[in-house]
């Protein structure tokens, strides 16, 4: 039926088929879809953090705290209305330690003297970052050692005179200087973040 026409109506000529072009149409979108998302995914891995954070959408002069927040875990020396802002990462969370280890004794020491648990992170985290914990470390370039890495290692002697191998001894006198100097392990820690010592 689709061959003939009535009687007095204008000839049309058949309507393409959609179906076919959609076809066409449908088997290269698809790629050129996928080729620009992998575009867009590889130029935004290629940005730091911090470019990551500004280019969150935002009013202008404006920054939300989301990014903020951001910002704190990846920039912590991130920049603001033309203000450096530095921010002080908190120590990350530490399991209960092995009994016995060195990690266990300090904290035993560090409830005693009333600190928090959080006290505790801090300490983990810059005694991990200045000797791995190990009672022998020693620092040949400036001479620091042990666990708190005393400069000179002897100032520890105080604590006792098994300081150079001894973590009780190591321990006590790294929280009397951390004490002493800083107030607490995280008074410690947030100058160790920094200075990158303490």
């Amino acid at each position: 039926m689709s061959g003939y026409r009535r009687r007095g109506t204008p000839f049309r000529p058949p309507a393409p088929d959609r179906n076919a072009e959609r076809h066409v149409r449908s088997r290269w979108s698809l790629p050129a879809f996928a080729t620009a998302v992998t575009f867009a995914f590889l130029i935004v891995a290629s940005l730091s953090p911090a470019e990551q954070v500004q280019a969150l959408p935002h009013a202008p002069g404006e920054m939300p705290s989301q990014a903020w927040a951001l910002a704190d875990a990846v920039a912590p020396g991130a920049a603001r209305d033309g203000f450096a802002v530095s921010r002080i990462r908190t120590a990350p969370a530490v399991g209960t330690p092995d009994p016995g280890s060195a990690q266990a004794i300090a904290y035993g020491m560090v409830i005693a003297r009333g600190w928090s648990d959080g006290e505790y992170e801090c300490l983990v985290a810059l005694w991990n970052r200045e000797s791995h914990w190990n009672v022998y470390a020693h620092n040949v370039s400036s001479g620091a050692y042990g666990i708190p890495q005393a400069l000179p290692g002897d100032k520890m002697a105080t604590a006792g005179a098994d300081w150079q191998t001894n973590p009780v001894t190591q321990i006590t006198w790294g929280l009397g200087y951390i004490a002493g100097r800083y107030g607490t392990p995280c008074g410690a820690w947030e100058h160790s973040e920094r200075k990158g010592w303490y």
